[in-house]
């Protein structure tokens, strides 16, 4: 992960730390639970309560794929490793690591731990979480993940070519995993606290069916905290500390209430009556709280971007493509729209992402594409029109009914319209899950999406674009892509760093040049913390938001 110190410099400056509570406007009291098998109570803190602006698409580390379910999913279950406030990777579950000489084996001491039904957790855990997450039957979106961290085996196992028990990864006893690696990987161990490596316990999976990670009783748990209420698409999930867990002396909230307000007024609102410590502001709210001594600023590290459909007729048409992509003003969505310290995307790899041989930032010496051109695209538009022998075009965005992306959809809904004369944009609104579903599935004509980056390197995002990569959504097919992406995972590229980066830069040039998508701003964050919470840790990569240390007074 790479720009640690970047990350805890932003994280310091913001004063990031937040804290949940339960809702209703009543006054806070120490969260009292019944510890299951005990029958002793546990009292301990104070309850967080903080607004999340879509439900929780899915809690099983293996199936998940968004930014939300990856914040909730990391306060109940803990992996080898975590991050500090800085983004350094630090010991989670991993008790001691010895790494081979030669920078292809790790071996994993893990600690004394136990899940929530009081069963040890297990280097057997790992095993077989980490064999779902490349099992072709499974499916896995992140499957992907664990190529890139270089396990032995893992991309020839997702493309059905090896058995999953060949995987890198082995329990040479209960307390001591083993990992092999294909190739040496830098931030290998960055990547031990990404959500997709959290362990799974083999019986108690088998046991629930289906139903796993579907309801407090099918999630097990060995993190900070524990989950006491929740199911699918939720509007509120609750969470109280774990006394088990081994690190619990260091937890000072007494649960977290995470509450879905997708409206920023009502938000807001419950803000101010008590009933949110965290909350997210937008557009004018911004202008009006911004002076406040609890409004806090934060870059993340999420990409949002149109996604054209290259199956549908037009869209594989790069002119067509450069048209759309050029015709909405994007200053004016982040200046007038969001307001939130968003900046204009004008690239696929964001800023403050990594670092590169050089010492400097991947946008600091990386070209710039598609900045907001509206004449531009009137030529590109009748190029477009000449070699597809039409003079008009029909196309749905679908777009998740959070309040900011309907107002970014309607925006440039009006913009490419008036931009492109015969072009009509239709807009189709659901929640976050359809959105992703219907992408993924290939169901949609353009798509408004984004993409926060999982690991500290260019390949988070460029990695999408390789051919039949399940996070393509546009189909776009290039071979020369392909093959500088796959020798920067772990060819000669890889193994001369300064070429690598040089060659990340001309693969980045080669997806804008054809338009594979049209960037439009890089996710900034404006949160009202309450003065008396202090703690959590804010992340541009992996788990955005962290409440392990967060202080509620």
């Amino acid at each position: 992960m790479k720009k640690l110190k970047k990350i805890a410099a932003l994280a310091a400056a913001a004063a990031l730390v937040v804290s949940l509570a339960a809702c209703g406007g009543k006054k806070d009291t120490p969260a009292t639970t019944q510890e299951p098998g005990t029958g002793a109570a546990n009292s301990s803190g104070k309850t967080l309560k903080v607004q999340l602006d879509v439900e929780v698409a899915s809690m099983d580390p293996q199936i998940a794929t968004d930014g939300t379910s990856f914040e909730v999913m990391s306060a109940v279950t803990e992996g080898l490793y975590s991050v500090d406030a800085a983004g350094s990777p630090i010991k989670a579950i991993a008790k001691d690591i010895t790494k081979s000489s030669d920078g292809l084996t790790y071996t994993f001491t893990l600690r004394d731990e136990k899940w929530s039904n009081g069963t040890p957790v297990t280097a057997k855990d790992f095993v077989f979480a980490w064999r779902r997450l490349v099992d072709p039957k499974v499916a896995s979106e992140y499957s992907f993940i664990a190529d890139i961290a270089g396990i032995k085996n893992a991309a020839d196992i997702s493309a059905s070519k090896k058995k999953v028990e060949e995987l890198g990864v082995t329990a040479k006893d209960d307390k001591t995993l083993v990992v092999e690696l294909s190739h040496p990987v830098s931030f290998f161990e960055s990547l031990m606290a990404f959500p997709s490596f959290l362990p799974v316990n083999e019986d108690f999976f088998n046991k629930v069916g289906d139903k796993f990670a579907t309801s407090p009783d099918t999630i097990l748990c060995n993190g900070p905290f524990k989950i006491t209420s929740y199911q699918p698409a939720a509007t509120s999930i609750d969470l109280i500390k774990n006394a088990d867990y081994w690190d619990a002396s260091n937890v000072k909230l007494g649960g977290i209430h995470y509450q879905v307000i997708k409206e920023a007024q009502q938000a807001m609102l419950s803000y101010q009556n008590g009933d949110l410590d965290v909350a997210s502001l937008t557009g004018e709210q911004v202008e009006q709280f911004k002076g406040d001594t609890e409004f806090h600023n934060i870059m993340e590290g999420y990409l949002w971007y149109l996604s054209p459909n290259q199956k549908v007729a037009g869209l594989e048409n790069v002119n067509l493509r450069k048209a759309l992509a050029l015709a909405y003003d994007k200053k004016a969505i982040v200046n007038n729209i969001l307001k939130d310290g968003s900046i204009v995307a004008d690239f696929a790899v964001p800023t403050l992402l990594a670092t590169g041989p050089d010492g400097k930032d991947f946008r600091a010496t990386a070209s710039t594409y598609l900045s907001t051109d509206k004449a531009k695209a009137l030529e590109y538009y009748n190029k477009a029109k000449q070699e597809l022998g039409k003079s008009s075009f029909t196309y749905t965005m679908i777009v998740e009914d959070t309040e900011s992306a309907q107002n970014v959809a309607q925006f440039i809904q009006s913009e490419i319209q008036t931009t492109l004369p015969g072009v009509t944009i239709k807009l189709e609104t659901m929640p976050k899950k359809n959105r992703v579903e219907r992408m993924q599935n290939g169901d949609f004509e353009l798509g408004l999406t984004r993409w926060g980056p999982d690991y500290a390197d260019p390949l988070t995002y460029l990695d999408m674009w390789m051919t039949d990569n399940s996070n393509n959504y546009g189909f776009w097919s290039n071979k020369d892509y392909d093959a500088i992406i796959q020798s920067a995972k772990d060819g000669t590229l890889a193994l001369d760093p300064a070429k690598r980066w040089e060659e990340l830069k001309k693969a980045e040039g080669m997806v804008m040049d054809d338009a594979v998508i049209f960037p439009v701003y890089q996710k900034g964050s404006a949160v009202m913390i309450k003065k008396n919470v202090s703690g959590i840790s804010f992340h541009s990569v992996g788990v955005s938001r962290i409440y392990k240390d967060a202080v509620k007074n």
